[in-house]
């Protein structure tokens, strides 16, 4: 069994052909971009699904859900690069980062990530037990994949750390091998990376690719904020959130990006009707 299931895609452009040959790997074809969603009826949703569910839904959730949706809505950006050649994915798998502290020791503070697989037929409700669920088991030192790939990681010398990552790399993508029986997690990463930055109080970051993981899109939402805003032509406080994204501009081009922000900014601004089913409050409620 492979360690993704892909299939090869056969159309590729010239414009691809020449990006592909034009950078390594991921080292410098990071394309940034950035969009400011309002959010009030994300956090009219939220308050509305926390009530109905009794289920501690989040802004992070709302925007992983999204990114399979958007990836979703334009599958050729859900794609990874072996070979120098195009491959798509066949399932879109999500992936969030974690933080992981030994009993509140800010110096030893590590990240880990739950990846949701198949994230675009999943519920909201599915994922939030999904990543509760995979959350407890990280921070309690439970997870035997992950404490596995720790432990093999502290016996690897910094000096062949960037050797033994390219290798890892060249086996888990390029071969494509299922590396299990090894103790490492088959396809870690996923499509692309949800990292909440606006959990540690940034409104906007841009976060840089990581070429030993191969994915190709990093979603980072900022602190939800408020601000002046203009409704039916009267001056109000708004709820604004920015999200800023980084790709592989070898893999994703401004036509996949305008589908993506489209897909986003279409579930963001009508939650009631793209997320999970749940009763919208009535007009008295949204008022306050």
């Amino acid at each position: 069994m492979p360690n993704i299931r892909l299939r090869k895609k056969r159309d590729v452009t010239p414009f691809r052909k020449i990006a592909i040959g034009t950078w390594r790997d991921a080292y410098d074809p990071s394309v940034y971009g950035y969009m400011t969603l309002d959010v009030d009826p994300a956090l009219r949703y939220i308050e509305a699904f926390r009530r109905h569910y009794n289920k501690h839904l989040t802004m992070t959730h709302l925007v992983a859900k999204a990114t399979a949706a958007s990836l979703a809505a334009c599958p050729e950006a859900n794609a990874i690069l072996r070979w120098n050649r195009i491959y798509l994915r066949e399932t879109i798998d999500i992936s969030l980062q974690v933080v992981i502290a030994e009993d509140g020791d800010a110096s030893q503070a590590d990240l880990s990530v739950v990846k949701v697989p198949e994230a675009d037929r999943k519920s909201l409700l599915e994922m939030i037990d999904l990543i509760e669920t995979r959350v407890r088991k990280i921070r309690s030192r439970q997870d035997e994949e992950l404490e596995h790939t720790r432990q093999s990681m502290r016996w690897v010398p910094f000096l062949c750390m960037n050797l033994f990552m390219r290798t890892l790399s060249v086996l888990l993508y390029t071969f494509n091998l299922d590396l299990r029986w090894a103790g490492l997690p088959r396809d870690p990463f996923g499509s692309a990376f949800v990292t909440s930055i606006g959990s540690i109080g940034l409104e906007a970051a841009f976060v840089p690719l990581v070429p030993y993981s191969r994915v190709p899109l990093l979603v980072a939402p900022g602190a939800v904020r408020e601000e002046a805003v203009v409704r039916d032509g009267e001056l109000t406080v708004g709820h604004r959130m920015t999200l800023a994204a980084t790709f592989d501009h070898r893999l994703l081009d401004g036509y996949h990006a305008s589908v993506l922000s489209r897909t986003f900014r279409a579930w963001f601004e009508h939650p009631f009707e793209h997320f999970d089913p749940v009763p919208e409050p009535a007009t008295e409620d949204k008022a306050t």
